[in-house]
């Protein structure tokens, strides 16, 4: 079996693309089926057909909507296994993949780094400390004598969660470990997803309904897909349900949210702020009129950044490729 890696230069520099390579060969060259591993640097949809190439196995791919057809897989009969090394995916043509015998795979490796990420929004939200710690030595720096009064002492609002509602819309993996982290803050954890999950490990969150959600949380938390259900799910409708002074988090997909329904928002204080790892349109290469909020965090999609999620990604890709191989397949898109 020929396997062709997509591995471009990891975000940050770390790890190095060459020692991600070293790991993708120890891992994959545990697989008995495999014969040669072929690497990319990066992928690029342009390049796809030249990427496929005569190989039976194609990691490290996106998955955008429709975008693998009868015709690419005519032009390519070798090929049965595509694997993105994200979360996410847009639509597959499930007929087209069955005709020839192809299985789609996505790479959950990011679970609780995203959570981590998302209460770190949360967590800048309510103490700004990095805000707290310029001004302390700032007036240190001017011999002003830090004392009670908060003009000095408190530069922005200070927000405790223990007590407060914490809606999580999507209860994936994702949403999950959010929910995990959010309750170990003392908060109460309720929950919406298109089908109510069941087992013990959802015991401690109430699963409710859309209006429910939007009407009693304090925090609301995306980490559901970008499907036509959920584009635009939060838009000027949604958020008149809200609680006013609500904080949304987003670290799932930009356009879940009308961008400019949450600008009017965010103005008008209805929503206190936003943290959001996501925005529409990515990449941007031009301000939006969001980065004109001063009560929105904004980041450039790095959620899933961290080192130990990349060496997690080629682990666990490396693994849904040998299960395949041998028959069983894992994470599978169905």
């Amino acid at each position: 079996m020929k396997v062709v890696v997509c591995q471009g230069e990891a975000i940050g520099g770390e790890p190095s693309r060459e020692e991600l390579i070293s790991l993708w060969r120890e891992e994959i060259g545990k697989i008995p089926q495999v014969d040669e591993i072929v690497f990319r640097n990066g992928f690029n949809y342009d390049e796809v057909d030249d990427i496929a190439g005569d190989n039976d196995a194609m990691i490290g791919v996106w998955i955008k909507d429709n975008a693998y057809d009868d015709a690419f897989f005519d032009r390519h009969p070798k090929l049965k296994y595509i694997a993105t090394t994200a979360h996410g995916f847009g639509k597959i043509d499930r007929a087209a993949a069955a005709r020839h015998g192809v299985t789609f795979t996505n790479t959950v490796y990011g679970d609780v780094t995203i959570a981590q990420f998302a209460m770190a929004l949360l967590m800048d939200i309510c103490h700004d400390i990095r805000l707290q710690d310029i001004a302390y030595r700032e007036a240190a720096d001017n011999h002003i004598t830090v004392n009670m009064g908060r003009g000095l002492r408190v530069k922005s609002r200070q927000i405790e969660l223990y007590e407060k509602t914490m809606g999580i819309l999507g209860l994936g993996s994702i949403g999950l470990w959010t929910a995990k982290m959010a309750a170990g803050f003392g908060m109460k954890v309720i929950a919406y997803s298109r089908h109510k999950k069941e087992g013990e490990e959802y015991n401690f969150i109430e699963q409710v309904s859309l209006d429910e959600l939007l009407n009693r949380s304090d925090v609301i938390s995306i980490h559901c897909p970008s499907t036509d259900e959920t584009v635009g799910m939060i838009n000027s409708e949604t958020i008149s349900k809200m609680k006013d002074g609500v904080i949304i988090i987003n670290t799932a997909r930009g356009n879940i949210i009308v961008e400019d329904d949450l600008v009017a928002a965010l103005k008008s204080k209805k929503v206190y702020a936003a943290g959001l790892d996501v925005v529409c349109n990515e990449p941007i290469s031009e301000r939006i009129p969001l980065m004109d909020c001063p009560n929105a965090v904004i980041t450039p999609h790095i959620a899933w950044a961290p080192l130990e999620a990349r060496y997690r990604t080629v682990r666990l890709a490396s693994q849904n490729l040998k299960n395949w191989a041998a028959g069983s397949p894992t994470s599978v898109i169905s």
